[in-house]
């Protein structure tokens, strides 16, 4: 298969970049951090030597990055499956955050998503078939304190993801928002996570890889996950 991974070189993105691998798939990975996407690349290349691993440096932040990242990917094969994960965090209320905040994450979080699957879309309608799934996270269905921008950029990513599962379903093409709770990555610094409190980046590419297994007849629209314990 076809795998595209936005977002791949570290935390959720490359979790789920070994879950494909292993299969001895195709995988095109962007990033912006070109040092440590090429490191990720290689060693998954090592790791999985029967599957074919590229990366392109990209800033999907940035339109011209969005369309030299899928004009390059659409000289593969068709994308089997799309992973929309590319996006950043800034901490802050809607009240107080830093100017500028929301367009940053608007444009990390939903954009990149938006204009990027616009451009691969239409081989996977040609095709008749794919897999579209948008990382988005518990942010996309409540408030919190401190959550901001970044929540207001997640519910908009929801909403395209609605959007674009009701349009695609006559096409053959599958969408599935996915909905974390905390998951220990580079996000959390210094956290002790030895109580185990917060979920690993693999239990959300076990369950992302999960899904696409399923029968064409079937497609799981939603997923939501929490640490065992709730939402911290």
């Amino acid at each position: 298969m076809n795998i595209i991974i936005t977002g791949a070189s570290k935390g959720i993105g490359k979790a789920i970049a070994e879950k494909f691998a292993s299969e001895n798939n195709r995988l095109l990975l962007c990033a912006r951090n070109e040092s440590v996407l090429k490191e990720t690349t290689a060693a998954l290349q090592v790791q999985f030597p029967m599957a074919e691993v590229k990366c392109m440096v990209a800033d999907l932040s940035e339109k011209k990055d969005i369309s030299a990242f899928a004009a390059w990917c659409l000289q593969h094969e068709a994308p089997d499956v799309l992973v929309n994960n590319a996006g950043r965090y800034i901490a802050g209320n809607v009240i107080d955050e830093p100017e500028g905040s929301l367009e940053k994450m608007m444009e990390s979080n939903l954009y990149s998503a938006y204009h990027l699957t616009r451009k691969l879309v239409p081989a996977m309608i040609k095709n008749g078939s794919g897999h579209i799934i948008n990382i988005c996270s518990v942010a996309s269905l409540h408030a919190y304190q401190g959550g901001g921008g970044y929540s207001i950029s997640k519910f908009a990513l929801n909403g395209f993801s609605l959007n674009l599962r009701n349009e695609l379903k006559p096409h053959g093409i599958k969408v599935t928002a996915v909905f974390p709770g905390a998951v220990f990555t580079d996000t959390w610094g210094n956290y002790d996570n030895s109580n185990n409190r917060i979920m690993e980046a693999e239990d959300i590419a076990t369950m992302i890889h999960a899904a696409t297994k399923l029968s064409a007849q079937a497609v799981v629209e939603e997923m939501l996950l929490r640490p065992q314990l709730g939402d911290l």
